[in-house]
């Protein structure tokens, strides 16, 4: 298992590593287990190699280095890379290669970082599943009978498993979140316009264009936190992206903390070792000081219904253009079943006008919480990482996340539990806008304080 980002670009910086060392340690770690994963579906081996070697010259000349300097990262293959096959797992753009980094590409590159290899994902993004006709399907590192979740599935796998220390992913509706439970892999969803979504090969328009969130899988928690200072920030293309200050959250108080805590959203059952994990996580909240208070976020019934009908307002249209447009003619079975899941959904546009009404009303009542609270803990699903090809007829166990794409809000996710099949079951931690200060530093007191937890079946 490598270091997470955090640790090594330390070593790097105190020159106990080269970067070509790191590289090249990266690279016989995803050797290692992505012959049973699939996770990692492109790699610049050579490339990657080539840049570390410049990098530990320039190191050598003295130059002023990058947080990130000499760390190799994976990057989920729905980011445009420069030079690096990107496919948004469609066939129609199998053979695609960009000739610019995406925003969020390019600020890790800036920082020092580099790309080894592209990571799998479903068709479009849309699915709890990685799989697609493009690359296949991608196992979970503790069973490989069961998913590594969706979107940023392949990220998580590769993490998981212990092969990369950093992973860029995104997030519509529970695509960093999902996977980071179903894998044991620490993430952190941004508010909403704390990192800019511009992109290239995935632009988001529209009422879809408010759920999504771009952020990282990694091994710690510190990590999450070394990622988002180089992630944020306005880039002069995304409406939504906002110059807000991050706050440290070394300087969190956790004993002054209020604890929102609910296991069940009323509309998918959490399982009982779910139901337990979420509750210890409290417990040890409480022992830090923290006030902690068993009540649902009010609005928690109501995601799955206004997201689904949201996603599927138009019945498919979007997505079947979006098809078109890239010129793909044959969709991947997830892509099909999707797009007979919005067929049934379609809705006159009175009623699409008044399901987006409903989410300002819901976003106005989840913010009218916050004024008892200032942490939501919850399940991030109500069951383990499902068997593959199950996500569909298990919509119900996801509101968890689909809240916080509502709301915007960050969320963070750590393992807090195990089930009985050996699976991780992670905790998820929500918190007002703007402040992923507060929901990084109760994820490092979870990190610190729960577990040790069982490794995984495939790991570097």
């Amino acid at each position: 298992m490598i270091e997470g980002a955090a640790a090594l670009a330390a070593r790097i910086a105190n020159r106990d590593l080269s970067a070509r060392e790191a590289v090249d340690r990266c690279l016989g770690a995803i050797g290692r287990v992505n012959g049973e994963l699939n996770a990692v579906v492109q790699l610049a081996s050579e490339r990657a190699r080539a840049e570390a070697a410049r990098a530990d010259e320039r190191q050598a000349a003295g130059e002023s280095l990058g947080p990130l300097h000499g760390v190799p990262v994976t990057i989920k293959d729905c980011f445009a890379t420069e030079g690096i096959i990107t496919t948004v797992g469609t066939v129609g753009l199998r053979s695609f290669v960009p000739d610019a980094d995406d925003v969020t590409v390019a600020r890790l590159r800036a920082a020092g970082a580099i790309v080894v290899g592209k990571t799998n994902c479903p068709e479009f993004l849309l699915g709890f599943e990685s799989d697609n006709l493009v690359y296949g399907r991608t196992a979970n590192p503790y069973d490989l009978s069961r998913t590594c979740g969706g979107s940023s599935g392949g990220e998580a796998a590769i993490v998981g498993a212990g092969a990369s220390p950093l992973g860029l992913g995104s997030d519509s509706g529970g695509s960093l979140r999902v996977p980071a439970h179903f894998c044991d892999v620490p993430t952190l969803k941004p508010t909403h316009g704390r990192v800019p979504i511009t992109s290239a090969v995935f632009p988001s328009a529209g009422p879809f264009s408010r759920l999504r969130a771009v952020g990282a899988l990694a091994p710690t928690v510190q990590d999450l936190a070394l990622a988002l200072d180089v992630l944020a920030g306005p880039d002069g293309r995304d409406p939504w992206a906002a110059p807000v200050p991050l706050a440290d959250p070394a300087d969190v108080e956790m004993a002054s903390l209020r604890v929102a805590m609910y296991t069940d959203d009323g509309v998918g059952a959490p399982s009982p070792e779910t139901i337990a994990t979420v509750e210890g996580a409290a417990a040890v909240l409480e022992k830090t000081g923290a006030t902690v208070e068993a009540t649902r976020l009010p609005v928690a019934d109501q995601s799955v219904d206004l997201y689904t009908g949201i996603l599927g307002g138009d019945g498919g249209a979007g997505l079947r253009r979006l098809l078109e447009t890239v010129g793909t003619t044959e969709p991947s079975p997830l892509i099909a079943n999707m797009l007979a899941f919005l067929s049934a959904s379609v809705q006159p546009a009175s009623e699409y006008a008044d399901r987006l009404a409903r989410w300002d009303r819901f976003r106005l009542d989840a913010m009218t919480f916050l004024d008892r609270f200032d942490v939501v803990l919850s399940p991030v699903a109500a069951v383990p990482a499902l068997p593959h090809g199950t996500t569909f007829e298990n919509i119900n166990s996801f509101g968890h996340v689909f809240t916080h794409n509502l709301t915007g809000w960050p969320a963070a996710v750590v393992r807090g539990g195990t089930s009985p099949e050996g699976l991780p079951i992670g905790v998820q931690i929500a918190c007002g806008p703007w402040r992923e200060d507060r929901a990084l530093a109760v994820a490092r007191v979870l990190e610190a304080e729960l577990g040790p937890f069982p490794t995984p079946t495939i790991a570097a």
